[in-house]
């Protein structure tokens, strides 16, 4: 049985990839920073497999809990297979580069970009010994291109670090079986973070070219896809998952 760390993996985008990875027969660690009752509920709906549903409490911008999940993941199940950086903080307030706080700044680049270089750093032994891994990180629509985004400044800055990061990884992993892609989600907002692809195609949306809203589970079908064994051609690529709105909606 293979088994994936994904952090944030109890609500959000992190949901729909825990359920996927879980009804494809694997097993999960996922991280929560302090919602334990999506924890719960997320254990409750598959009670006849809970034993392959391992919850640890980090934060992900603090490399101590980064270590600590990935010790207790090995003790626990024995290996890691995949490896999903979901969890990323963000500020929602709009505001100019000036007037972000040095904690704010560090935030966004700890939890975003440091976090993804801790956990590579601690899972990446096990991959190679295993000659199998898959890494996902998450960037943001149009990060490949290392675009600006006004009033978004730390967490752009944060991600367009980590499109650079998941490419030099593709690279230096390959000859280990290992790959490293990232998913650049749309806008997935609400409670089509937690939904079906099912559900948002009876969903209209006149500003995504194909005409429905974005779901989680279009994050997680894309996530499931490169983690096949078969996707090994799939190496450093960044996947913009937004409908067509990377198409028209270039620079922001």
């Amino acid at each position: 049985m293979r088994h994936a760390i994904i952090t944030a993996g109890a609500k959000g985008l992190g949901r729909k990839v825990t359920e996927d990875f879980l009804e494809r027969g694997n097993s999960v660690t996922i991280t929560y920073l302090t919602d334990r009752t999506k924890v719960e509920d997320l254990i409750s709906s598959y009670e006849d497999i809970k034993e392959r549903i391992h919850a640890v409490q980090v934060d992900v911008t603090e490399a101590d809990d980064l270590e600590r999940l990935v010790n207790e993941t090995i003790e626990r199940f024995g290996r890691v297979d995949y490896l999903i950086n979901n969890a990323g903080p963000y500020i929602f307030e709009r505001k100019k580069l000036a007037d972000y706080s040095t904690g704010e700044w560090n935030s966004m680049i700890r939890g975003n970009l440091d976090s993804a270089f801790h956990l590579l750093r601690l899972t990446l032994p096990y991959m190679r010994k295993q000659k199998f891994g898959r890494i996902i990180n998450y960037g943001f629509q149009g990060a490949d291109s290392a675009s600006g985004w006004i009033y978004r400044s730390a967490f752009a800055a944060a991600k367009v670090g980590l499109v650079s990061l998941t490419k030099s990884i593709a690279f230096e992993e390959a000859e280990f079986g290992i790959t490293s892609n990232m998913i650049c989600p749309g806008n997935i907002t609400g409670e089509m973070k937690e939904a079906s692809i099912d559900i948002g195609k009876t969903l209209k949306d006149p500003d995504t070219p194909i005409g429905r809203p974005g779901t989680g589970g279009d994050i997680a079908r894309t996530i499931s896809f490169l983690c096949e064994e078969d996707s090994d051609m799939i190496t450093g690529t960044i996947y913009e998952v937004t409908g067509g709105l990377d198409v028209i909606h270039r620079h922001r």
